[in-house]
């Protein structure tokens, strides 16, 4: 089964919340609904309403091929890639989320991808409070064969990541991936944290982090626009990944996000396997969302 299958079965119940039965084409009242019920937000959805109303589609068919033009002209502009400036050495990326977001599992996936094109990857284990996050990355260390900058359980976190800069700088590797500890956006201390380690790199390399990653869960669906805003006030957000779009219902979160930061979306996951991270294509999403 190849990726754009994984997509389209793991996006089945957003999916479902568009299969229309009738359209009042003044209204588009149904269509409003189900824009609403996968999570599109209000002003987006209200955009694409009134933008279909003036086109007057004259049939489902009709109506379907707006909707993918519409969808797909206000995603393409965000689905970039994570793209690797090979002139920073080492490449820095902070990976940042709540808590179960899937950021540790999405940083060995990103490891393995960039280690078989080639890269020499490194890890930090700056999720310095739990002992499981320290193991699991070392897990993945070891499957994929790259070192794992670590500290042991209650150290300072922005300690060891400059630690790992200047160690990583020393080894050559070619991308450093920075685990930090899952948090809640509303917790004060552990957002100061977060800020701190930013800070911290900056006395290593003026320029880090290269890329700084919000790994979000698909399925809080508009709790994840109150997340953004807060990891970006702290940690200068350079794009985003979507994970768990597999059995969610709201999918439609990635236009509301668009409308609201116009952060680039890098990629996003359908499932557990190393493979079912895949860069973010609007025309893969619109498929998956509308059918052929």
């Amino acid at each position: 089964m190849g990726w754009l299958d994984n997509l389209r079965n793991g996006m089945k119940k957003t999916a479902a919340v568009f299969k229309l039965t009738k359209v009042d084409w003044d209204s588009l009242e149904e269509l409003e609904e189900a824009l609403l019920r996968a999570d599109t937000g209000y002003t987006t959805t209200d955009e694409i309403v009134e933008s279909l109303k003036k086109k007057r589609p004259q049939n489902m068919d009709e109506l379907k091929a707006l909707m993918r033009e519409e969808i797909i002209a206000r995603l393409t502009p965000v689905a970039k890639p994570l793209q690797i400036d090979t002139t920073k050495k080492p490449y820095v990326i902070l990976m940042t989320g709540v808590n179960g977001a899937g950021k540790t599992t999405t940083i060995g996936k990103l490891g393995q991808y960039y280690k078989s094109l080639g890269f020499k990857v490194s890890f930090v284990a700056a999720d310095t409070f739990r002992a499981g996050a320290t193991e699991q990355l070392q897990e993945w260390g070891k499957k994929i064969g790259c070192p794992v900058y670590s500290a042991q359980t209650g150290a300072d976190a922005a300690g060891l990541v400059f630690d790992a800069i200047k160690r990583a700088t020393e080894q050559r590797d070619d991308i450093l991936l920075v685990d930090t500890a899952g948090r809640l956006h509303n917790k004060t201390d552990l957002m100061n944290e977060l800020a701190k380690i930013v800070r911290v790199m900056k006395k290593v390399d003026e320029s880090a982090p290269h890329s700084a990653v919000l790994v979000l869960d698909a399925t809080v669906g508009q709790n994840a626009i109150v997340q953004v805003k807060a990891f970006k006030e702290c940690a200068s957000l350079t794009g985003l990944i979507l994970t768990k779009l597999d059995g969610t219902a709201k999918g439609g979160i990635l236009l509301a996000l668009t409308k609201e930061f116009g952060l680039p979306i890098h990629a996003i996951g359908v499932g557990e396997r190393a493979e079912d991270l895949h860069d973010f294509t609007a025309e893969q999403y619109v498929i998956s969302l509308l059918g052929d």
